[in-house]
C-alpha cells in the first residue's frame, strides 16, 4: 500500500480511482466493509483503489483536546486500513481552511482534479465541507455533473445495534473489551514502550511486569485483564492491570503487563497489549501477602480463560502455555 500524504504526490498519477473516504478511527467493522467493496470494485474496474482520510481528526482542529479519547492513532490506523488491502491511502492534513471550503470545492480540488474518481464509496452518515453542509445527495448531484457515481453503504449492526466508534469507545471505556471485538474484528490493544517502574512487581510481590508509556489515547476501564502481550514477532499470555496500585497508594494511572512464559529483557522496547477481558476492579489489600495472592489467582485465571479458542487473537502467532513466574524485565 502506498501511503501519501499530500495530494500533489498523487496528481496526473492516477489515470482513474475508486474511493472511499472518512475518519476510520478504530477501522472497525463497519469501516472494513467499505474499504473492501472500494478495493473490490476498483479491481473489477481495472482502477486504483483509494482510501482517504485525515490526520489530526477534524474534530480535534475544529475542538481542540475537547473531544472523546480516539480508538486508533495514525500509525495503527495506517497499518489496519493496508489489511483490508487498499492500493493507495491519501492522509490530507486537516486544517480550518479545509473545513471552511464549500462541498463543491473539496470534491473539485480533492476527488476530481486529484484523484480522477470514478467511482466514490461513503457510509450512511458520511457528511463534509463547511459546516457539513454535503452529503450523500450532495456527492449525487456533484456525481453527475463531474462524472463519478456515489454507492452509501447501510449502516452494519451487530446485537441490534450499530457498529460504531462511538459505540465501541463507551464499550471499551466500560471495560466490556471482549464485547467490543465482534465490533472491532480483533481485541482492542495500547501500545508503547517499557520503561523504568517502581519496581514493586518482581521485588515485592515476585511478579514482575512490563509498565508502559501508551502512545494510545483511549485505555480501557480501570481493573485487571487478561491480555494477550505482543512482544516482536510473538503473542504471549498475560495479566494486565489497569489502574492507580491503591495498595501502594499511588495516584496516577498506569498500565503494566505481567508476561507469561517470557524470560528476557523489555525496557525500551515497544510492546502491544491485546485485551481479551476483564477480570476484576482494582481494588486495595490489607497486605502484601493478600495481594501476592490474588494476583496468583488472577493469573490462573487468566490463563484458563486465553485457552479457550475464542479468546485467541485472529491473525497472530500466539503461544500458549501454563502459568509460570516469569515475566521479563522492565517492572
Amino acid at each position: 500500500m502506498i501511503v501519501a500524504r499530500t495530494i500533489q504526490e498523487l496528481e496526473g498519477v492516477i489515470a482513474g480511482s475508486c474511493v472511499t473516504i472518512g475518519n476510520f478511527d478504530g477501522v472497525h467493522l463497519g469501516h472494513q466493509k467499505l474499504i473492501g467493496l472500494t478495493c473490490r470494485r476498483a479491481r473489477a474496474l481495472g482502477l486504483v483503489s483509494v482510501v482517504l482520510t485525515f490526520e489530526p481528526h477534524p474534530l480535534r482542529v475544529l475542538l481542540g483536546r475537547a473531544t472523546p479519547p480516539f480508538i486508533t492513532l495514525l500509525e495503527q490506523k495506517l497499518e489496519l486500513i493496508a489489511a483490508q488491502g487498499p492500493d493507495v491511502t491519501l492522509v490530507l492534513e486537516f486544517t480550518r481552511e479545509m473545513a471552511g471550503l464549500s462541498p463543491e470545492a473539496f470534491v473539485r480540488r480533492y476527488l476530481v482534479d486529484g484523484l480522477n474518481v470514478r467511482e466514490l464509496f461513503i457510509g450512511y452518515d458520511y457528511a463534509f465541507g463547511k459546516g457539513r453542509s454535503g452529503n450523500y445527495e450532495t456527492l449525487k448531484t456533484l456525481g453527475a455533473g463531474l462524472g463519478f457515481r456515489v454507492e452509501r453503504l447501510e449502516p452494519v449492526t451487530l446485537g441490534d445495534a450499530v457498529v460504531s466508534s462511538t459505540r465501541i469507545r463507551d464499550m471499551v471505556q466500560a471495560g466490556e473489551v471482549w464485547e467490543a471485538r465482534p465490533l472491532l474484528g480483533r481485541f482492542y490493544q495500547v501500545r508503547g514502550e517499557v520503561i523504568q517502574g517502581h519496581n514493586r512487581g518482581g521485588k515485592l510481590l515476585g511478579f514482575p511486569t512490563a509498565n508502559l508509556r501508551l502512545v494510545d489515547e483511549l485505555v480501557p476501564q480501570t481493573g485487571v485483564y487478561a491480555v494477550w502481550v505482543e512482544v516482536d514477532d510473538a503473542v504471549l499470555p498475560g495479566v494486565a492491570n489497569i489502574g492507580t496500585n491503591p495498595t501502594f497508594g499511588n495516584t496516577a494511572v498506569s498500565v503494566e503487563a505481567h508476561v507469561l512464559n517470557f524470560k528476557g529483557d523489555l525496557y525500551d522496547r515497544d510492546i502491544r497489549v491485546h485485551f481479551v477481558q476483564r477480570i476484576r476492579s482494582e481494588r486495595k489489600f490489607e497486605s502484601l501477602e493478600a495481594l501476592r495472592e490474588r494476583i496468583a489467582a488472577d493469573i490462573v485465571l487468566a490463563g484458563r480463560i486465553l485457552e479457550e479458542p475464542e479468546a485467541h487473537p485472529a491473525g497472530t502467532a500466539y503461544a500458549s502455555g501454563p502459568t509460570t513466574d516469569s515475566g521479563g524485565k522492565g517492572r
